[in-house]
Formats: C-alpha cells, structure tokens, sequence
C-alpha cells in the first residue's frame, strides 16, 4: 500500500480506512519504508516495539483477518522492498534512417544518479522503414529494418552532476517484422501503400536529379556515430516545484559515412529535463532540445534541429510501471524535394519498466509513427533494455 506523505505525523491510506499514529500508546508500531525524493510511504507489516508509539486501525471483520495473517507471518518473513521512484522516460531518439544521422538527444528523466554510482545499459531496437515517394525533385524508395544495439554507459560524477556516453552497432536488412505488420494493417486500417507497392525484400535509394545521393546495401553492419553527454540538476524536486535539469551533448563521428551509419562530422545537443511527481503514483517527465548540426549528409545541407517529449508514468508498484510518452522531432533537411527528408516526425511510445533485482532494470516499449506529420516517420519500432546499477 502506497501513499504520498501529507504531513510527518499523519498517513491517509486509502477511501474509508485509516491508520492514526499517537506518541503515547505503547507498544504496537508500524513498520514504514519511505522515499524522501518522492515522498511515498509503504506499509510492511505491524509488528511489536517498545518504541513508545500505537497505531489505531479502522478496517472491516475480513481485513482484520488478513491484518492478523500478515503480522504472524512478518514475525518469520520481512520482504526488502526495492522503491520505484520512477524510472524516467523511454530513451527513444529519431529512428528515422536518414534524420538519425544528425545527432538525437534521447529521452531523459531530470534527476542525476548520485556521486559513485554507474549505470550500464544495453539496448536493442528494430525499427521497420517504408517509404515510396516521387516528386519532379527526388524519389525516395526504402523498404528495410535497422537493429540498433547500443551500450550506454552513465556515471555520477559529483553530487547533480553525471557524465554519460552511448556506442551503437547497426544492422540493416530486410527484417523479420513485415509479416507482423501486414496483418496488423490489413486487420485495422488496411496495408499501407507503399508497402503494397514495394511488396516482400530490401531496397534502399534516394535519387535527386537523376542522380543516387544515398543507397545502402542489405546486411550491412557497422558502427554509428557515437555520443558522449552531460547534465547538472538545477532543481531538485519539492511540494511545489519540480526537478530541472540542464543538458549537453557531443555526436563522435565514429559511424560509417560509405553505409550511412553516420554523418562524418560532429553535432552538438544542448537541453532541458523536468520532472514531477504527484497523487502518489504519477510522474510526469518532459524534454526539449536543440542540436547543431555540421557537415553534410548525402551532400544536403543541415539545419539546426529541435526536439521534445512528453511522457507520463503510472507506478503501479515499487518495480513496475507503465509509461506513454509523445514525442516530436524537427527535421535537419530543407528543400530537398522529398517530404522523406524535408518533414518532421511525430511518434507515439508506450512500454513498461520492471525491476527484476535491485540493481537490475528491464524495459521494454514500441514506437508508433502519428499523422499529425504524414510521410516522414517510420513505421514503427519495437526495443528491449536492459539497465545494470553498480553502487559503491
């Protein structure tokens, strides 16, 4: 049972039933666990204490049954809860095949891992592509699945203050998705065109002028640009306010130009974190970025970048939660004469975070293209975490 502390002295515990602490009516206690960042409270188990304080429970005939059952087994079994103060919003970045190679600042809770502590993550994610379209100044025709794997590396420097870098490995080929997809769309909102048209394989091109400015072959592997980032929380989170962090980040131009796993050059991320909590169980998060790009790509110019999310968690206990999360990214092409290239991408993401030990995090969501901007996003993504914290 969890609730959001109200006062030091005082926990409402849900509808009609109630639990009141008094100073002076030994010898019964409850055993408490709190959170202070977030506030919450869990009750454990009654147990007997000569701590000089008493708690009156109000509950009906069956409750007091359960009440009886769990102290006589509390006596022999104390379980080590592990708090879920949140896990943050979904790492999700622009999956789009062209636009990732621009640097993309994933999605980040505000609050820092304290001094010492080191996160390892290992994340996989398909994402399936398909896109067919002519105009008199391009033709765009994709049909293919990139797997990113990534190792992710974040270390608490100094008190709100973590330094965090990403490698990727990608994949490209026809994929294993297609089949899933077709049924899904045939059962909803029928096949998409560009899928009917382009039918089952791999195809990668982009020709502008007559000329090929971008194509990549199938089974190609090799890694992506790399990123090494920066954050420092402004603000930690109160009643009334909420936690504020401020973001940095560095794209390596480790990727394969030749295969378009990376840009060849540099880009630089700065942002904003924010994140609250409330009514116990929710927690909204919220990002915006901007990113500098330089170079080329496919020997287009790029443009400044900006990006955003929204994203709501649910915690239904202390190691799950559920989250939906919005999220927004402008495009670093201009006039290119592809609306593949020349649109921004909207996408929907929900997926779950489960603590399966206490310093094991497993995560999972799919991503969603939406039409609030049609043609440029892909048609979905589907990813895996796994997240390892070492503590001193």
């Amino acid at each position: 049972m969890v609730s959001r502390l109200g006062n030091n002295k005082f926990i409402e515990i849900v509808r009609s039933r109630w639990v009141t602490v008094c100073s002076r009516m030994p010898p019964v206690s409850v055993k408490l666990t709190a959170c202070p960042r977030r506030g919450f409270v869990a009750l454990n188990a009654l147990i007997f204490s000569g701590a000089g304080v008493s708690v009156k429970v109000l509950f009906g005939p069956m409750v007091y049954r359960v009440i009886l059952a769990s102290f006589l087994l509390s006596i022999g079994f104390e379980p080590a809860l592990v708090w879920a103060e949140g896990f943050g919003p979904f790492p999700v970045r622009n999956f789009h095949p062209i636009q990732q190679l621009v640097l993309s600042m994933p999605g980040d809770r505000a609050a820092v891992l304290k001094e010492g502590v080191l996160d390892v993550r290992l994340e996989l994610a398909e994402t399936a592509t398909v896109f067919r379209d002519n105009s008199p100044q391009a033709v765009t025709t994709m049909k293919f699945e990139t797997l990113r794997s990534g190792l992710f590396l974040r270390y608490g420097a100094a008190e709100r203050w973590e330094v965090s870098v990403e490698v990727p490995v990608l994949y490209r080929s026809r994929g294993f998705m297609d089949g899933a997809i077709e049924a899904v769309e045939r059962a909803t909102t029928g096949v998409a065109p560009a899928r009917k048209a382009l039918g089952p394989g791999y195809i990668f091109d982009i020709s502008r002028g007559g000329r090929t400015i971008a194509s990549g072959r199938e089974g190609a592997v090799g890694l992506g640009d790399s990123m090494v980032m920066s954050k420092y929380q402004l603000l930690l989170e109160s009643a009334s306010m909420p936690a504020v962090s401020i973001r940095t980040a560095l794209k390596l131009p480790t990727g394969d130009e030749g295969q378009f796993f990376g840009s060849g050059s540099p880009d630089f991320g700065f942002g904003l974190a924010a994140e609250k909590g409330f009514a116990g169980r929710w927690v909204v998060y919220g990002n915006v970025n901007g990113v500098v790009p330089t170079g080329r790509v496919a020997g287009l110019a790029l443009h400044p970048t900006l990006s955003g999310l929204v994203a709501v968690e649910y915690l239904w206990s202390e190691n799950l939660s559920f989250t939906a999360q919005f999220d927004y990214y402008s495009t670093p092409f201009r006039g290119v004469g592809t609306q593949v290239l020349d649109k921004g991408v909207t996408e929907s993401v929900a997926g779950f975070s489960y603590r399966l030990t206490r310093h094991l995090l497993w995560q999972g969501y799919a991503v969603e293209n939406l039409d609030f901007i049609t043609g440029s996003a892909p048609d979905v993504t589907i990813s895996t975490l796994m997240t390892y914290r070492f503590e001193p």
